[in-house]
């Protein structure tokens, strides 16, 4: 953590009817692609009680296809969610109407113990650019009814994208009163950028409880997931509309870095949670086939396109990354320091030798008008020492700035079509112009950044102490930690809206919404403009 910091849709025109999305939910909070050798058919389980506990989610959303996701759970905050010891049979439908009277694909996913019962079902031959509806069935019982939709053609040039993006959602902050409102905005897509769950209990006046110590098992992550997954708006974002995800320190273990935990275990002994904590997190998202993890080991990273618009390009910078420099004694994780060479060395690596080339390449080649990188943090240099001298915080990009160079100057030379970053992690907003050399007023802008707030995770530092932090950063636009929220982003061939949206209290689980500012950032012309 940053130290900044279901029977039928009541309507087609909402991303999909409240009431709908939430039949069959709980109040507390797959597998179809390769699971172990099933020897025998998998069979109709006699259910201790109604299964689909976590609702159901769609994701990674293509011209022909999308990734559809549940998982059986009757009793999902024990140890195998109230399932029985066996294979069990879930049948899926998709219909291109909400009541589910047209249905135009259905078949039987195998959901195992193994993985926890979750099922991943990659549906394909749907037809582009269109709302679809879906559901899954088993033991008698019947999900609620999930909308996802299709990205367009390849070649399609596009009229709109509409999304949020969303990060840091702390169970015993604050009610994820955020999705709620998301439901609203007539979005095509979420995009998590991390800290999806909290392995940690930490801050001030908690209005729920994790109910558990740290995660550390298979079984731990699990519940915990689970937990987190029982949050009544949280489901009904995940079932109104495709989602894209990828991780940040807290859903294994706070600033970990690659096989290096905060705490300096054994990297074996540490690799060993991070394969638990790495299984869990495929078994509760609706991720694609290619996804699943081998032990430690899970790439995340991805290429989404939505035909010649927009493609995203989704970035992991924790598995891959150096150990961040300059640690305190004794310590791994991050530091604030004010003289670090260590932090200078090109060798340092933010996202990997493989995955920076794989972005670079995806950027170069990409035909889309608008190239989105989804990635975790602050990319933007932030000196944090007011007055002369510079002082920087090392789990961000400013303990990596050789790496954040190399990104920055191919941005400049090679000039990809409009780069926007996206970013989460320090629990506040943030605007700025990204610049090759931050310290130089004639580097060039060469794209737009837009960090969103959390969901519910606490801001530590007071707005005047940020504030006062913007006379010595002047690429920033906007810094701002007084909410919690997401960003709505609306994406045209001639421009993109950016609203920065802020809860009124997390505190209250139906508290209302406001927008705190709006940002332009117009075709071919880095730089986000206040509206």
């Amino acid at each position: 953590m940053a130290p900044l910091q279901p029977t039928e849709t009541e309507s087609t025109t909402e991303c999909v009817g409240r009431r709908h999305l939430l039949a069959g939910a709980v109040s507390l909070g797959a597998l179809h692609l390769a699971p172990p050798l099933v020897r025998r058919a998998p069979a109709q389980a006699r259910l201790s009680a109604y299964p689909f506990t976590l609702g159901v989610a769609s994701g990674y959303p293509s011209p022909t296809g999308v990734v559809l996701w549940t998982r059986l759970a009757p009793s999902p905050l024990v140890p195998g969610g109230g399932m029985p010891p066996e294979v069990v049979s879930v049948e899926w439908e998709v219909a291109t109407d909400d009541r589910m009277a047209h249905v135009v694909q259905r078949g039987t996913a195998a959901a195992t113990p193994s993985f926890a019962h979750a099922v991943h079902v990659e549906v394909d031959d749907l037809e582009p650019g269109r709302w679809y509806w879906y559901r899954f069935r088993t033991g008698g019982e019947v999900s609620a009814i999930g909308r996802t939709r299709t990205a367009p053609p390849e070649n399609a040039g596009g009229d709109r994208l509409r999304f949020a993006f969303a990060s840091c959602q702390q169970y015993e902050q604050g009610y994820f009163t955020a999705y709620r409102h998301m439901l609203a905005d007539d979005l095509d897509l979420i995009i998590h950028v991390g800290d999806y769950i909290y392995e940690s209990s930490w801050g001030r006046d908690h209005v729920r409880k994790h109910g558990a110590p740290e995660p550390r098992t298979l079984d731990d992550y699990r519940i915990r997931h689970a937990l987190y997954k029982g949050d009544a708006d949280l489901q009904a974002a995940h079932a109104a509309c495709p989602w894209v995800c990828t991780w940040d320190d807290h859903e294994v273990q706070n600033d970990y870095a690659n096989d290096r935990s905060e705490r300096l275990e054994a990297p074996d002994r540490f690799l060993q949670r991070r394969s638990a904590a790495y299984k869990a997190y495929y078994e509760h998202m609706p991720l694609r086939r290619q996804m699943v993890p081998n032990g430690p080991h899970m790439r995340l990273f991805e290429h989404v396109a939505f035909g010649r618009l927009a493609q995203i390009h989704l970035l992991d910078d924790r598995q891959y990354r150096s150990p961040q420099p300059c640690a305190a004694p004794g310590r791994g994780g991050a530091s604030t320091v004010e003289d670090c060479q260590e932090r200078l060395d090109s060798r340092i690596t933010m996202l990997g030798d493989v995955q920076e080339r794989w972005l670079l390449s995806g950027l170069a080649r990409s035909p889309a008008r608008w190239n989105l990188i989804a990635q975790q943090t602050l990319m933007a240099q932030l000196d944090r020492k007011p007055g002369p001298g510079q002082q920087f915080w090392t789990d961000g990009w400013d303990g990596y700035p050789a790496a954040r160079r190399r990104l920055l100057d191919f941005l400049g030379q090679r000039k990809p079509a409009n780069p926007i970053v996206l970013g989460g992690d320090v629990h506040s907003f943030w605007v700025t112009d990204l610049k090759p050399d931050f310290d130089d007023p004639r580097s060039p802008v060469v794209a737009t950044e837009f960090v969103g707030t959390s969901i519910t995770s606490q801001f530590r530092r007071r707005q005047e102490e940020l504030e006062a932090l913007l006379a010595d950063n002047p690429h920033i636009r906007l810094g701002n930690g007084t909410r919690r929220g997401y960003v709505r982003v609306e994406i045209t061939r001639e421009r993109l809206r950016a609203d920065l949206r802020t809860v009124r209290s997390v505190t209250r689980p139906r508290a209302e919404v406001d927008t705190l500012a709006t940002f332009v950032v117009e075709d071919g012309r880095p730089g986000a403009v206040r509206a």
